[in-house]
């Protein structure tokens, strides 16, 4: 802005620019269509010379993967929009230190999380700018917490870093839902760099998965989200570790917006509580949990301090963060509500669900995401909504043996319901109740009505 003030100075704020010679005839085009001086860099490069340059300076491992790959199929999208020529993904490492993610003392953990993301982020530059320097095109998407939030609640990543790493070779998917590295184990950050650089080569997946199946991962979570079986519930882990991210802080600004008064805000949140939420803002956002990634046994250089005497490891790391005292955030009718009340030591908080729904197709695909299976119990029915208005689609959901699908169609239907897009949207934010849309015959139904509430009942 001092440039451009400068500039307006000197020479006016009506200053013409004058070209006097057609673009055909431009120095620049002429040099170029000469050749003079440039040549074509952009050649195939090996995953050797890759990793030469990147390893170890700015990479601890790294994979390549080509955008035709099956695996990856589901981002083609996302990835030509962010670059147009991409044909590669190049799939980057970056370790954590695991004493710190081990730490009970938050502060600890996510300083290493976030100068890793930070450090991860700069090491990206300098192999987009090798890439560059081969005569490529590259781009490196944030490393990290994902920041499209134009898209909120929708996709808010440009790309999906851990399927890309298990194409990659860098891991299995754990059931912690970290990917797990055969030597760093979960204790990793990734990075995902894009580009229309072609290689001579391309990684594969690795054979077997890192996980050895001990379940600390399980014990250790304070909310539930993980299950023996393998299950994940998303919205319990989103709901209280990124508390002061997204849903969070939407739930915390409303709290403020309809308070009365201070006093009435300091009924739902106390001093330590937007103290926290201050320093998340001004400095980085504070992840309240990554218990499921410090007590993880896998991976080479990690495995050995578990071996050697599995009774320490349990007593200096796993029951540290299960007996530590503080505050589990957990939605009302969740499963998580019910699994919280098991650590004597922890406090538990109900947080209101602000339903961030924009469109029917963002609340049928965070069914499965928002489902809780506990609430589910002895369920047993296939619902088939038939949406009118500005989204017209027709799509059937079950419920059996505690689990949900979300599919086209159904051999048995329990339920049809028939109703628009924009009244249902109204429903499910209790903008509207169920009776005024039957007076009103907004909602048309066909079949056992009560299935209905016992749908509701399997969501917070």
């Amino acid at each position: 802005m001092l440039f451009m003030y400068r500039l307006v100075q000197k020479y006016g704020g009506n200053m013409t620019i004058k070209l006097n010679h057609k673009i055909k005839d431009h120095p620049t085009v002429l040099k170029i269509k000469s050749g003079a001086g440039l040549e074509n860099k952009k050649k195939p490069l090996s995953l050797h010379e890759l990793r030469n340059f990147s390893m170890p300076l700015f990479a601890d491992d790294l994979g390549i993967v080509s955008i035709e790959r099956a695996e990856v199929s589901d981002q083609v999208t996302y990835i030509k929009k962010a670059l147009p020529s991409a044909k590669t993904l190049i799939s980057i490492v970056h370790k954590l230190n695991p004493d710190a993610i081990r730490s009970p003392y938050r502060s600890i953990a996510n300083t290493e999380f976030h100068h890793n993301y930070e450090q991860a982020n700069e090491k990206c530059r300098h192999i987009v700018d090798f890439l560059i320097q081969h005569g490529a095109q590259a781009i490196a998407p944030a490393s990290g917490f994902p920041m499209e939030m134009d898209e909120y609640p929708g996709r808010t990543w440009v790309v999906s870093h851990k399927p890309v790493a298990v194409a990659a070779g860098l891991g299995q998917m754990g059931i912690n839902r970290n990917i797990l590295h055969e030597k760093f184990g979960n204790f990793i950050n990734l990075s995902t760099i894009i580009t229309d650089m072609e290689f001579v080569e391309e990684s594969i997946p690795i054979n077997f998965n890192p996980c050895v199946g001990c379940r600390l991962c399980v014990k250790a979570c304070p909310v539930g989200a993980i299950s023996p079986d393998g299950t994940f519930n998303f919205s319990t882990c989103l709901t209280h570790n990124y508390n002061e991210f997204m849903t969070g802080f939407n739930t915390w600004v409303d709290t403020i917006v309809n308070s009365k008064n201070s006093k009435e805000f300091g009924q739902h949140y106390s001093q330590a509580e937007n103290a926290s939420m201050w320093q998340s803002l001004s400095f980085k956002a504070n992840y309240k949990a990554a218990y499921c990634m410090a007590v993880c046994p896998a991976g080479e250089e990690v495995m050995p301090l578990y071996l050697s005497n599995k009774e320490h490891f349990n007593n200096d790391i796993v029951r540290p963060l299960i007996d530590k005292e503080e505050t589990l955030y957990v939605l009302k009718n969740s499963d998580a509500e019910v699994h919280a009340k098991k650590f004597k030591n922890k406090k538990i908080k109900i947080v209101r669900n602000i339903k961030a729904v924009k469109d029917v197709n963002t609340f049928l695909r965070g069914l499965p995401i928002f489902f809780q299976p506990l609430r589910s119990k002895g369920f047993d029915f296939s619902i088939k909504f038939k949406f009118t208005g500005n989204e017209s689609l027709t799509k059937v959901v079950t419920i059996r043996n505690e689990k949900i699908m979300v599919t086209d169609e159904a051999e048995i239907i329990d339920l049809e319901i028939s109703i628009s897009s924009d009244d249902w949207l109204k429903f499910i934010k209790k903008e509207i109740g169920l009776l005024k849309l039957l007076f009103l015959r907004k909602l048309k139904f066909k079949g056992k009505l009560t299935h209905l509430k016992s749908f509701g009942k399997c969501f917070p």
